[in-house]
Order: structure tokens, then sequence, then C-alpha cells
């Protein structure tokens, strides 16, 4: 599986390395992978499933930033990583999830001495610093009901279906506001002709 999604982003004796170093792990469907406040020994590269990163307020609020895909690594694990520091961020599997876990002293190696993989770290970072500045965007300029249409897209392209297995208070958690609001906003969009409501499930048209 590394080789199949890493094989034309890394070098041959890159992935032969992460072959040696990584740990394979699976999670489930809304299990934590990264949590707040956590040491981080490793970072995650995702070899199949999504993953969801979210912050949290002093209340305990989440707030989705970006979503991760297969082929992909959570750049602000990097970021802490880099400075031996606690997690930032929460990670959790969207859907069941492999990733391989990669030692942060190999990371900061590799680094250095392979060109392929400071590649993929200096990308990773320009796409990632993207999507936050598009959240921090939609949050600040778009209304809510343009940021649930935009955000049920994103899912429909994640999941690679215009059917979204989803509850209201899900939605409502990542998009930081009330459960009413969400179902409020839902039945416009259902209304508008955007979507189709059925029991905790929705359809994008």
């Amino acid at each position: 599986m590394i080789q199949e999604k890493f094989n034309h982003i890394f070098d041959s004796n890159l992935i032969e390395e992460i072959k040696k170093v990584g740990n394979i792990r699976t999670f489930k469907k809304d299990d934590i992978i990264i949590d707040i406040n956590q040491p981080l020994n490793h970072i995650p590269l995702l070899l199949e499933g999504n993953i969801k990163i979210l912050r949290e307020d002093a209340e305990g609020n989440e707030l989705l930033i970006y979503f991760l895909e297969a082929g992909e690594t959570c750049t602000m694990s990097l970021t802490c990583c880099m400075g031996t520091t606690k997690s930032k961020i929460r990670a959790v599997a969207e859907k069941d999830s492999s990733l391989v876990m990669i030692p942060v002293l190999n990371m900061q190696k590799w680094f250095n001495n392979n060109e392929s993989w400071r590649n993929f770290i200096l990308e990773s970072y320009q796409t990632r610093f993207d999507e936050m500045l598009d959240a921090i965007d939609s949050i600040a300029f778009m209304k809510m009901d343009e940021r649930l249409y935009k955000y049920l897209i994103n899912k429909t392209k994640l999941h690679d279906s215009k059917t979204l297995h989803i509850k209201h208070q899900d939605i409502s958690e990542d998009l930081h506001t009330s459960r009413v609001v969400i179902s409020r906003l839902l039945k416009q969009l259902e209304n508008e002709h955007k979507i189709k409501l059925s029991r905790n499930k929705i359809q994008v048209l």
C-alpha cells in the first residue's frame, strides 16, 4: 500500500526506508488519531481513508480546519514535530483509515538529505496553508448557508458520493454552530433544490 500511494511522490530509496521504520496503524470511523496536547513522536502519512483536522476553543467546542485524503500528511503535526512541541490539533478518522506513522527523527533526517521528501513536505505546507486561508475566508466572509453548502460539496468529493450519511449534530460540531441552525439551513437548501433530506442522510443534487 505504501508503494501504491507514494510511488509517484517518493524515490525508491525513501519508500524502502519508510517500509523499514514506518508503523502501520488502522483506525475506525470517529477514532481520535492525534489529540490536542498529545506529545508527538510520529507523523502520519495517510494510506487509506479520510481524516478531519479540528481545532478546539477554551469551552471545548470544535471547529473543522481541513480534511486529509490518502497520500497526504498533516502539516500542523509536522510543525509541532519540528519544534518538538505538543499537538495543537485533533485528528479524527472521517471513515475507516490506515496510516503509516513515521518517527520524528526520520522525518527531520529525510528533510535534510532526501529531495523527494523535502519537496513533499514543502508542497504539503503550501496546500494546507491555502486550505487554512480558505477556512478563514469562509468564516470571515461567507454566510452560514454558503459555508454549509460548501461543506456538503467538499464531503461529497471526499466520499466520492452524492449521498452523505451524516447527522445534523455532526455537521453543527464541524461548523461550530448549533444543530437548530444547521437543521433550518438544510431545510432552506432543500427548498432551493440544492439538496434532498431524509433521516440521517443528505443527497446533494
